[in-house]
C-alpha cells in the first residue's frame, strides 16, 4: 500500500553549532568545508526523517557563501525537504550565523542537497510523498523540479561539449584566457 505521505513540517530539521577557533582557515574564518560537512550532516538527517530510512547524499547544489562565518558565531542550519520523487529528495537548507555578542543575524549559505533513500540491503528504495501544506512549499516543491530540469539539460550540453571539442577549438577559445599553453606534442 502506498504510504499516505508526510508533510514537511513532519522532517524539519535544525542543527546549530558553535564556531570554534580550530574550526578557522588563516584568515580567521570559518572554513567552508565545515560548513559543508554540517550542510551534509543536516540534509542526512532531514531527508532521513522524511524517508524513514538511512539516506545517502547524491549532489550537492547551489552552495553559496554568501557572507563570512566568524569564530564565536553560532551557526544554525535550517533543513526541509523541499522535493520527494521515487527514491531521491531535494532537502533545502539556510545558514544563519548569530553573533551572540552583538546580537547580529546574517543568512551565510545556501544550498540544495539531493539524497537517496536506501532500504537494508543498500537498494534505492522508495520515499513517502511529500504534502504540500502552503504556497511556499509549492513553490519550493515545483523550483526544485525546475532545478532538476535545468540540471539535466545543462548535463547534457556539457557532455556534447566535450564530445564535440577538437582541440583546435579549444586553442581558439583559450586566445584570451589567462592561461599559457604548453603542448609537449
Amino acid at each position: 500500500m502506498e504510504h499516505p505521505g508526510r508533510t514537511v513540517k513532519y522532517s524539519k530539521t535544525t542543527i546549530t553549532e558553535l564556531m570554534i577557533p580550530s574550526y578557522a582557515n588563516f584568515g580567521g574564518k570559518i572554513h567552508g568545508g565545515i560548513l559543508l560537512s554540517l550542510i551534509d550532516k543536516v540534509a542526512y538527517a532531514c531527508a532521513s526523517k522524511h524517508a524513514g530510512n538511512y539516506c545517502v547524499t547524491v549532489s550537492v547544489d547551489d552552495v553559496e557563501f554568501l557572507q563570512p562565518v566568524e569564530v564565536g558565531d553560532l551557526v544554525s542550519l535550517h533543513a526541509s525537504v523541499n522535493y520527494a520523487g521515487r527514491t531521491s529528495m531535494v532537502v533545502g537548507i539556510k545558514v544563519i550565523a548569530e553573533n551572540v555578542k552583538l546580537g547580529s543575524v546574517k543568512h551565510t549559505n545556501t544550498s540544495y542537497v539531493t539524497m537517496v533513500a536506501k532500504d537494508d540491503d543498500n537498494n534505492p528504495t522508495k520515499v513517502p510523498p511529500l504534502v504540500l501544506e502552503d504556497k511556499e512549499e509549492v513553490r519550493r516543491f515545483v523550483e526544485a523540479l525546475k532545478r532538476k530540469e535545468l540540471k539535466f539539460s545543462f548535463n547534457e550540453k556539457m557532455d556534447e561539449t566535450k564530445s564535440s571539442l577538437n582541440l583546435d577549438q579549444a586553442l581558439d577559445i583559450l586566445k584570451d584566457q589567462r592561461c599559457v599553453v604548453k603542448l609537449n606534442n
